[in-house]
């Protein structure tokens, strides 16, 4: 049986995608490209260090977003992934990009609450005693599509914004390369 294929869109540090890749490349999926929209992006040494091919495709190359967004459908429609997974891709995406890739999100918080670039200090100050991780199907609306998988992260006491950071992070590399799997119908 031929392993299917993932394309992986970043835009900064790259940690959520590397733990996609050290989870799943070459075990159950292969991830074909990490396509980033930064050319000064950390995660380009985080995914040619893993062995996986890196595209840059720099947004403020092109005249708006809807020409960005084809650029990059047509891109990812290189490589005919089974599936394409924002990892940190901080672009809002137009319905060029959302009509004609199936993509999967993660969002630091449990949606449909605190959605946005602020997901985590949103949570951490709102004085929820619970924040989160949610996976979700990208869609027209920001952080807005079918929420796919959630997982609870305690916001305690003495936490600081750091700590609960540092916790939300970890949920989230343990959370993405399940729910992945589980929108590819894979196990591991």
């Amino acid at each position: 049986m031929a392993l299917k294929k993932i394309v992986i869109l970043f835009s900064g540090r790259g940690s959520n995608m590397r733990s996609i890749i050290e989870k799943l490349h070459d075990k159950t999926v292969i991830v074909a490209a990490a396509i980033t929209n930064n050319p000064n992006a950390d995660g380009i040494k985080v995914a040619e260090s893993l062995g996986v091919k890196v595209v840059v495709l720099p947004h403020t190359e092109f005249a708006d977003r809807e020409a960005f967004d084809r650029a990059l459908v047509s891109k990812i429609k290189e490589y005919s992934p089974d599936l394409t997974v924002l990892a940190g891709f901080m672009r809002i995406l137009t319905p060029v990009f959302t009509d004609n890739i199936r993509a999967v999100n993660i969002h630091p918080s449990l949606l449909p609450l605190f959605k946005g670039k602020d997901g985590i200090k949103d949570s951490f100050y709102s004085g929820m005693k619970i924040g989160g991780v949610s996976i979700h199907l990208v869609s027209g609306e920001m952080d807005g599509g079918e929420i796919v998988a959630q997982a609870c992260v305690p916001i305690l006491k003495d936490d600081t914004l750091e700590s609960y950071e540092q916790k939300v992070h970890q949920a989230e590399h343990t959370l993405y390369p399940t729910a992945i799997l589980e929108l590819l119908d894979l196990s591991i």
